[in-house]
């Protein structure tokens, strides 16, 4: 994997963009999805004790997205900044935190991330929501954190 670096201009702000190392980049070419608006309630059969569970919707999106997802040599497990920008098809209401928090477990599944703790993801500053009814995707950059 190459490592990037970003400097230069903000060209809308006038200011100097921090340069920061890029440790890994990814395209998910699919509607974003959250874990939390896909949840199901099921009773297990043998204890009888309920259990939440993710719904096939979600089950579906995780395993598609692990296929755009290409595995480092290694885990990532130093600080860093991973950075979302989610393109929906629609304009429904989603929350933000509950796409990143979707995003950040399917890294750790995929074992791009070694975990989704505080002292590896510090922060997921630049991440936004926008609507793209003809390209739905999400656009991943963890960058190596400044601490």
């Amino acid at each position: 994997m190459r490592n990037y670096r970003y400097v230069g201009m903000d060209r809308q702000a006038g200011q100097k963009m921090s340069s920061a190392e890029i440790l890994y980049q990814a395209l998910i070419p699919l509607n974003p999805k959250t874990k939390k608006n896909h949840q199901k309630i099921i009773k297990n059969r043998r204890t009888g004790a309920f259990m939440i569970i993710q719904s096939e919707a979600y089950r579906e999106y995780e395993k598609d997205a692990g296929w755009f997802l290409k595995k480092p040599l290694k885990p990532i497990d130093c600080a860093v900044n991973v950075k979302c920008i989610f393109y929906r098809d629609s304009a429904k209401r989603c929350d933000l935190t509950n796409l990143l928090e979707a995003i950040d477990d399917i890294l750790v599944k995929y074992k791009v991330l070694a975990d989704d703790n505080f002292n590896i993801i510090v922060s997921h500053d630049g991440s936004r929501v926008f609507i793209d009814r003809n390209r739905p995707r999400t656009e991943i950059t963890i960058e190596r954190a400044e601490l």
